[in-house]
């Protein structure tokens, strides 16, 4: 992290300075031009000039990595010609915010108390002088038996600052406040919280999800980046639409997009406008942060889980350049203010490599702040458009992929077996007709990718791309949903609950069709793109079954005559997607 005033190094190119300042350094463009003659010429330059290097070589020159990595190292010699801005380093809290003889603990203090379901709240009211923002900090230390949990709280306007706990167990929870703010430091109390009807917050296990009560979450998820940034009714329509999908996650950002078919500009941002036009970064709109609390609202009504994306590099108003102290006030407020929410997920970025201004050791600093902020401990992940991040990070929960590749399955295998973690693909491709090899798949490869990467034990995430003149497409906008997966994605969520444990896990295979489910009790067999005649399949030593076949995209099962011991032929009816059922019980 690059955090003084004064920059004591001069940088050098690396793979994460955008094209357009490396075709600022003629030394560089020799580099490039002896490594692929014509390279700079070539009309993808201006296209990906906002591309971090790394990704443009991958992208445009298809070399081998070898090939990459050298082209790398020699321009690791020539400096950046265009430095990052020097960043200022935050102020401290200062003890002196309030003047001295401002009597400890003396502020308001107002109790809302909620349940294991839903948060309880304090709400401080204390001094509005200067900027509270900046200037005050503000956290109580919870208790309950030897459950002691930190919240930080919030300013939320008018002189109120608001502490939200949602507590993992009904009890008697006692409270300290700590603050720079004399009037607020020392108060004290407790809460009396019930126990809640719900299953409680989802969190990452070893190899899969689960609610806080222990019951599975399997994520069906889908995408649409912008929708709480589109007008009222567009939004509106957007909860009808996921009100009859199949879906319980929704991958959305917190910063508006700009990006194809994202011209519009919104009516809120994270941050308030100065006079003139500028962002006041160290302040937060607050109307915008009501508004989308009560979209994460929505969708937990829903049955939801809000996958909040924190960055993303499609901005044409700064936000993916703040710098390290304005992104950490507002990963930091962002968090004390949304983590009590019941069902937040929380995604550093998507498509991490193209944020140019951030390093590695921005996102590793940025995922440890979320962690230490998030008392409910919600999922975490990161996202990439190129290599998976190393998942061994300490902060990470679960691996979130992209890879568009009909073979997305079996490198599903390979990352739960690297990392030891869940894995969701939340983007192999996106079902639609547009222009964009990444939103052009039809209904039927949708279907296919889900069943590869979930019998694989991984999780997949849907997208919807259809064109649309109004600019109106889901996958950033959200609106309405017409794809043909829907419904048969709605039909493998059944088949998955159907199992005896919400869930499937992969189970040894054959090699060219994909076992899983449940060992012994419940299985689930899928031909890939293959369509057989006929299956001849062996039934478990030790067990009988009712076999049934399952058409996936016409959502039909047929149950074959009988209970069934020993190697049983099933006759299907030579087409894609037909899948074996057993269901097992022991003899």
């Amino acid at each position: 992290m690059r955090n003084d005033a004064v920059t004591t190094t001069t940088p050098r190119i690396d793979r994460y300075v955008p094209v357009a300042h490396v075709l600022q350094s003629e030394d560089a463009r020799d580099v490039l031009e002896s490594e692929a003659p014509g390279l700079t010429s070539r009309s993808e330059v201006e296209t990906f000039a906002v591309f971090p290097l790394g990704v443009f070589l991958w992208l445009v020159l298809r070399a081998q990595p070898d090939t990459i990595a050298r082209i790398l190292d020699r321009l690791s010699r020539i400096p950046d010609p265009v430095p990052p801005a020097p960043v200022e380093p935050p102020a401290p809290f200062s003890d002196d915010y309030e003047r001295a003889g401002t009597p400890r603990a003396s502020a308001r203090l107002e109790t809302l108390t909620g349940t294991t379901d839903d948060f309880s709240e304090l709400v401080v009211h204390g001094p509005s002088h200067g900027n509270p923002f900046v200037e005050v900090d503000i956290v109580a230390e919870f208790r309950c038996g030897r459950d002691v949990l930190r919240a930080g709280g919030f300013y939320d306007g008018e002189g109120n600052y608001r502490i939200r706990f949602l507590a993992p167990q009904a009890g008697t929870w006692t409270y300290t406040i700590a603050s720079n703010a004399r009037s607020m430091d020392g108060l004290t109390g407790d809460l009396e919280v019930a126990a809640g009807e719900g299953a409680g917050p989802v969190r990452a296990t070893t190899d899969g999800f689960a609610h806080a009560n222990g019951a599975a979450f399997t994520p069906f998820g889908t995408t649409a980046y912008a929708w709480t940034h589109q007008d009222e009714e567009v939004q509106r329509r957007t909860l009808a639409a996921l009100g009859a999908a199949p879906f319980n996650k929704l991958r959305m950002g917190l910063f508006p997009k700009s990006f194809l078919y994202n011209s519009n500009e919104p009516e809120r941002f994270v941050f308030p406008r100065r006079e003139g036009g500028s962002w006041d970064l160290e302040r937060f709109d607050l109307d915008y942060f009501r508004h989308l609390e009560g979209r994460i609202r929505d969708l937990a009504a829903l049955g939801i889980e809000a996958d909040l994306i924190l960055f993303h590099p499609y901005d044409r108003w700064g936000f993916s350049a703040l710098g390290a102290t304005a992104d950490d006030r507002y990963v930091r407020y962002a968090v004390r203010r949304l983590a009590a929410f019941g069902n937040v997920w929380w995604s550093m970025a998507n498509e991490y490599e193209l944020l140019t201004a951030k390093r590695p050791e921005d996102w590793e600093r940025l995922g440890r702040l979320v962690e230490a902020e998030d008392h409910v401990g919600h999922p975490r992940s990161i996202h990439n458009i190129v290599e998976p991040w190393d998942a061994a990070s300490s902060w990470v929960t679960h691996c979130s992929i992209q890879l568009s590749d009909p073979s997305i399955g079996d490198r599903v295998a390979e990352w739960r077996e690297r990392w030891g973690k869940p894995v969701v693909v939340d983007e192999t491709g996106y079902e639609g007709d547009l222009d964009q090899g990444w939103g052009c798949l039809t209904g039927e490869e949708m279907l296919l990718r889900f069943w590869q990467v979930m019998l694989r034990g991984g999780y997949a995430t849907h997208g919807e791309t259809f064109w649309s003149a109004d600019e109106e497409i889901f996958w950033a906008k959200g609106g309405d949903l017409v794809g043909e997966s829907i419904p048969r994605i709605a039909f493998l969520r059944r088949l998955v609950e159907e199992s005896p444990t919400g869930r499937l896990d992969p189970l040894p295979s054959q090699f060219d069709a994909l076992w899983a489910g449940v060992a012994g009790r419940y299985v689930l067999i899928h031909f890939g793109r293959g369509r057989p005649l006929f299956r001849h399949v062996p039934i478990p030593a030790g067990h009988r079954a009712e076999i049934d076949v399952i058409d996936a995209w016409n959502m039909t099962v047929e149950a074959v005559p009988g209970v069934h011991r020993g190697t049983v032929r099933v006759d299907l009816p030579a087409r894609q997607h037909i899948v074996i059922r057993l269901r097992l019980e022991a003899e």
